[in-house]
C-alpha cells in the first residue's frame, strides 16, 4: 500500500522514529510547533527500506560476517561495509514503491530542487546523537535522480562510520532501519548550527550560533570558519566574527559547487545580532517542545528562518535536579572524584549509596553529587569547605573558586553555624593510644556480625524493612565521633609534619616516608596477602599451568585435582573470605565482588608469582617500618641541631608517633561499609532470585536497574515495569561516553579546575604530589584491573583506584591516575608502599601511551614522558 511507503511530513510526528527514522521524526515534530517553518516534504518509510532488503537474500550473509566483526578491524569493516553498499545501490527500486514516491513528488513539484537525506531509526536519539553517520544529498532535481538519491541513503546505514559506530555503542545492525526525508531546497542567505546549550561548558543559559553564507555544508564540512555568537537572557554576550571567503551555493541543474566571497563581504557577519537573538529565541520554543537542549540546524531565506534539522545534544553532562524543586542557582561537586569512582553507578547503585551516605546526595548521569551551595554562601563555611576541597583534589577547589567569582551566583548568607570539622587545625583532642583503633575495628567486626546473623531469617517486604534498620546503623557506625576523631588526627598530624618539617628542615613530604608500613592497614594488607597467596601456589607448576588457563570462575572446584591443588584452593579462598567483598569500583553494589568473580584476582596472582620471591610480603613491611624509623631518627637528629632544637624534636617525635598510630585506620571504616555492601548484596539477589522463579523477572540482574525503593515495591506487588528497565540499561551504557565534572552548576556548566603551577617543566603532564620520590619506568595503562600485566619497574597508569587496586600495587614502581588527592586511597597506599604518585593527571590515560617510558616526580607533582 502506498501509505505504507510514503508519509507527508505534516502527517509525521515524534513518536514514530520507527517508521520514518529520527530525523524524519524530529523534523514531523518541528512542523508542528507554532512559528516554526519546516520546508515542506515527506519520508520514504522504513517499510520501504525492507522491502529493498529482501530483494538481496546475499544481504543476510553479509550482515552476519559484519556482526562477527571486531570494531577494531578497520580494514575487514571497509571492505565488508561497502560490499553491502554496491548491493543495495544495485537493486532496482521495484515499481509500486517507485510509483510512491513520484506521486509525492509530483504533488510538492516534479522539477523543483530537493535535499534527500537519511533518517535512521538509530539517530537522533536522546541517548546517541549519530550525528554524521549517513548521508545526505542536496539540490537533487527529477524523480530518476531522486529514487537513485534515495538508493544512496539506504546504503549509506552502511558507511564504515555508521557501521564502527553502531559497534562500539553495542547496536545490532539487524535492528537498525533506514528512512529517507525529501524536503524542498532552501537557497539560503546565510545557515547554521544553533546549540541552545553552550557545547563546550554545557551552560543550559547560553546559545550558541554558529553562522556562514550560503548553505550549511560549508560550516559542516569545514570549509570555513563560522562566525560564533553567544547569546544568553535576549542578548549577545559575546561574538567572534571570521573571513569567511569560501561558501557553497546550489547549481541551476542540481548539486552544489563552491564559490568565493566577495572581499568586501568576507568579514561582514552573516547575522546581525537582532537575527541571532530572534533565531535563539525560536530554538527555545523548539528546547522547550522536546525538552532537552537542541543541535539546530537552520537557513535564513529573506529575513525569515527555517530549521531544517533538530536533534538532542547527546553530550550534555544532565543536571541534577533539587528534590525542593526551586529555580535557585546551585553548585554541586562530584561524590565520584572523592570516592575515586567516577564510572556511572546502576539505579541500584546509587540508590543504595544516597541511602548510607551521611549528606543528601543528588544524582545525574549515573553519578551521584553534593549540592555545597549552602556552604559556599556562608563565608564561615565556605573557607572551610575550600579547605577541605583542596587538601581532597586541588582542582576541585579552584573549579568552586571560579564559580564564587562570578557575580552572584553564589550569594552571600549569614553564618548559620559552624561548617563542619576544622582541617588543617588543632589535633583532634584523642590520646596517641593504639588501644582506641584496636576498638573501632572491633566494634566494626560485631556490628557486621550482628547484621550477617540477623539479615539471615528476613525475606520478603520484611528484609527491606530490616535493611532501612540496617542502614541507620550502618550510619551511626559511619559517624561514630572516636572514629571521625581517629580518623582526623591521622591526617592532621600527617599535615602538620610536612608543614613543619618543611619549614624546620626545608624538605618536601616527609611523613611520606614517615608513615611507610603503618600498621592497622587493611588496604596495604590486603596487597601484602596476595604475595602470600602467590607464595602458597608458586612451588606447585601444575596449579601455576591451570591458572594461566583460567577464563571462567569456577576454577576454584577444579584446583583439588592438581597436586598442591588443596592447599592453593584453600590459600585463596581465605583470601576471598577476608577480601572478597571488595572489587574495583566497590562503592557501586551492583559490581561484581571478587567472591562472586574470583577469576579477576588470577592475573594478579600470576604476576606475584613471576615478579616475586617467596617471603616477598613479610619483607616489604619490614623494610617499610625500618626506613620508616631511620627517617624518624635521621629528622630527630637534624631538629635537635636547630635553635630550640630540643622543643621541636620532641613534638615532632610526638606527631610521628602519632601519625604511625592513626593513618592506618584511615582505610578501615571504607572496609567496613563495603564488607556491609556485600552483606546487603546477598540477600537482595537472594530476593531477586526469588523473582526470577517466581516469573517476576527474566533474570536477577534486572534488580540493578531498580532503585532500592523500586525494588521494595517489585517485592511487595509481583509486578515490574520491564520497560523502565529496558530504558535504564540504554541510558546506563549511553552515561559511559559522558564524562562527569569534578563541579556542576545548577545552569548545567561542567567545571573541571586548573592547576596553578608554573614550576614544572614545559610539556609535562602536572598533578597532586601525593607520595615522594622520583622513579622513571615503563607506563602500563591498564583501565581494567584484570587486564594486569605487569613486571617489575612498571610505572601504572589509570583513572582511578580504589582500594581494590592496592594488590596490583605491590608489583609496580610508581602510580599515575587521573582522579585523586592527597588523602585518597591510593595515595594512603602509593605512601604506605613507598610508590612515588602522581594522582589528579587530567587525560594521563589517553595523554601517555602504554608501553613509554615516563618519569614520575612524586614529591613535585608533575609526570615527563620520556619516549
Amino acid at each position: 500500500m502506498i501509505e505504507q511507503y510514503v508519509l507527508d511530513l505534516q502527517d509525521v510526528d515524534g513518536t514514530q522514529v520507527g517508521v520514518v527514522g529520527g530525523k524524519g521524526a524530529h523534523l514531523g515534530g518541528l512542523s508542528r510547533i507554532e512559528g516554526v517553518r519546516v520546508p515542506d516534504g515527506f519520508c520514504v518509510t522504513t517499510d520501504a527500506f525492507r522491502r529493498i532488503m529482501t530483494e538481496a537474500p546475499s544481504i543476510d550473509d553479509q550482515l552476519d560476517q559484519l556482526s562477527r566483526l571486531n570494531p577494531d578491524d578497520r580494514e575487514a569493516i571497509r571492505a565488508l561495509s561497502a560490499q553491502i553498499r554496491r548491493t543495495i545501490e544495485g537493486i532496482a527500486v521495484p515499481g509500486d514503491l517507485a510509483a510512491a514516491i513520484t506521486r509525492a513528488l509530483a504533488q510538492l513539484g516534479e522539477q523543483a530542487a530537493y535535499a534527500v537525506r537519511s533518517s535512521a531509526t538509530a539517530e537522533d536519539l536522546p541517548t546517541a546523537s549519530f550525528a554524521g553517520q549517513q548521508d545526505t544529498y542536496l539540490n537533487v532535481v527529477g524523480p530518476t535522480a531522486i529514487l537513485r538519491h534515495v538508493s544512496r541513503c539506504w546504503a549509506s546505514l552502511f558507511t564504515e562510520r555508521a557501521v564502527t559506530y553502531r559497534q562500539r555503542n553495542g547496536i545490532d545492525h539487524r535492528t537498525v532501519h533506514m528512512a529517507v526525508v525529501v524536503q524542498r531546497m532552501v537557497f539560503p542567505h546565510a545557515s547554521g548550527i544553533l546549540f541552545t546549550a553552550d557545547p563546550v561548558t554545557g551552560n543550559r543559559k547560553v546559545a550558541t550560533v554558529d553562522a556562514g553564507f550560503g548553505l550549511g555544508e560549508a560550516l559542516v564540512s569545514g570549509l570555513v570558519n563560522p562566525d560564533v555568537f553567544k547569546v544568553r537572557d535576549g542578548e549577545v554576550v559575546d561574538k567572534a566574527i571570521a573571513a569567511k571567503k569560501r561558501a557553497v551555493h546550489a547549481l541551476p541543474t542540481g548539486g552544489t559547487h563552491e564559490v568565493t566571497i566577495d572581499a568586501r563581504q568576507q568579514e561582514q557577519p552573516a547575522l546581525t545580532d537582532a537575527q541571532a537573538v530572534r533565531l535563539v529565541q525560536l530554538g527555545r520554543r523548539i528546547e522547550a517542545h522536546f525538552g532537552r537542549p537542541q543541535d539546530i540546524e537552520w537557513c535564513l531565506v529573506d529575513d525569515g528562518f527555517q530549521i531544517v534539522q533538530s536533534r538532542p545534544i547527546t553530550t550534555l553532562f544532565p543536571i541534577p535536579i533539587p528534590e525542593t524543586g526551586d529555580q535557585d542557582n546551585h553548585v554541586y561537586v562530584s561524590v565520584g572524584h572523592g570516592q575515586m569512582m567516577t564510572d556511572p553507578m546502576k539505579p541500584l547503585g546509587f540508590s543504595m549509596w544516597r541511602l548510607t551516605a551521611m549528606v543528601p546526595m543528588h544524582e545525574a548521569g549515573g553519578r551521584l553529587f553534593v549540592d555545597v551551595t549552602r556552604r559556599l554562601a556562608s563565608p564561615a563555611s565556605r573557607a572551610g569547605l575550600l579547605e577541605a576541597m583542596g587538601k581532597g583534589d586541588p582542582l576541585i577547589r579552584h573549579a568552586l573558586e571560579t564559580v564564587l567569582a562570578r557575580d552572584g551566583f553564589v550569594p552571600t548568607l549569614p553564618d548559620a553555624g559552624p561548617g563542619g570539622p576544622p582541617v588543617g587545625g588543632a589535633p583532634a583532642p584523642i590520646d596517641t593510644d593504639p588501644a582506641v583503633v584496636t576498638e573501632l575495628i572491633e566494634r566494626s567486626r560485631a556490628s557486621i556480625a550482628a547484621l550477617e546473623r540477623d539479615i539471615r531469617t528476613k525475606t520478603g517486604p520484611a528484609l527491606f524493612d530490616f535493611l532501612l534498620d540496617a542502614f541507620e546503623e550502618h550510619k551511626r557506625v559511619l559517624s561514630d565521633p572516636l572514629s571521625i576523631q581517629a580518623i582526623m588526627a591521622g591526617m592532621e598530624a600527617t599535615w602538620w609534619l610536612n608543614d613543619k618539617l618543611q619549614e624546620w628542615l626545608d624538605e618536601k613530604n616527609v611523613a611520606d616516608t614517615l608513615t611507610l608500613s603503618a600498621p592497622d592497614n587493611i588496604t596495604s594488607e590486603m596487597g601484602l596477602a596476595l604475595l602470600d597467596v602467590a607464595d602458597v601456589i608458586r612451588p606447585h607448576p601444575e596449579v601455576v599451568a591451570f591458572l594461566q588457563g583460567v577464563d571462567g570462575d569456577d576454577f576454584l572446584d577444579e584446583l583439588a585435582k592438581l597436586a598442591g591443588g588443596t592447599e592453593a584452593r584453600d590459600a585463596i579462598e581465605a583470601y576471598l573470605d577476608r577480601y572478597g567483598m571488595r572489587c574495583v569500583g566497590e562503592i557501586d553494589i551492583t559490581r561484581p565482588r571478587w567472591r562472586e568473580r574470583p577469576c579477576t584476582l588470577v592475573p594478579v596472582i600470576l604476576d606475584n608469582v613471576r615478579n616475586f620471591e617467596p617471603g616477598a610480603a613479610e619483607r616489604r613491611f619490614e623494610q617499610g617500618r625500618q626506613k620508616a624509623q631511620k627517617k624518624e631518627q635521621d629528622v630527630l637528629s637534624r631538629l635537635r641541631a636547630l635553635p630550640d632544637g630540643d622543643r621541636k624534636a620532641d613534638e615532632v617525635k610526638g606527631m610521628i608517633d602519632r601519625v604511625r598510630t592513626f593513618i592506618g585506620y584511615r582505610e578501615y571504616p571504607k572496609y567496613g561499609i563495603i564488607s556491609r555492601y556485600f552483606v546487603y548484596k546477598r540477600a537482595l539477589l537472594a530476593e531477586a532470585e526469588r523473582l526470577v522463579q517466581a516469573d517476576v523477572l527474566p533474570e536477577k540482574e534486572d534488580v540493578f536497574y531498580l532503585t532500592f525503593q523500586e525494588l521494595h515495591d517489585v517485592v511487595r506487588s509481583h509486578q515490574v515495569d520491564d520497560q523502565l528497565i529496558q530504558q535504564r540499561k540504554e541510558a546506563f551504557r549511553a552515561y559511559h561516553a559522558l564524562t562527569p565534572p569534578r563541579v556542576l552548576t545548577s545552569d548545567g556548566e561542567a567545571l573541571t579546575g586548573a592547576y596553578r603551577r608554573d614550576d614544572v617543566p614545559a610539556g609535562a603532564l602536572v598533578g597532586v604530589p601525593v607520595s615522594a620520590g622520583t622513579i622513571e619506568g615503563r607506563a602500563r595503562v591498564i583501565l581494567d584491573m584484570a587486564d594486569a600485566d605487569l613486571e617489575a619497574g612498571d610505572i601504572l597508569v589509570t583513572a582511578f583506584t580504589d582500594p581494590s587496586w592496592s594488590p596490583l600495587f605491590v608489583g609496580i614502581a610508581g602510580l599515575v591516575t587521573e582522579v585523586g588527592g592527597l588523602m585518597t586511597h591510593g595515595a594512603v597506599i602509593a605512601r604506605e608502599y613507598g610508590l612515588p604518585a602522581v594522582v589528579g593527571v587530567e587525560q594521563a590515560t589517553r595523554l601517555i601511551r602504554d608501553g613509554q617510558r615516563i618519569r614520575v616526580h612524586g614529591t613535585d607533582g608533575y609526570v615527563e614522558i620520556l619516549s
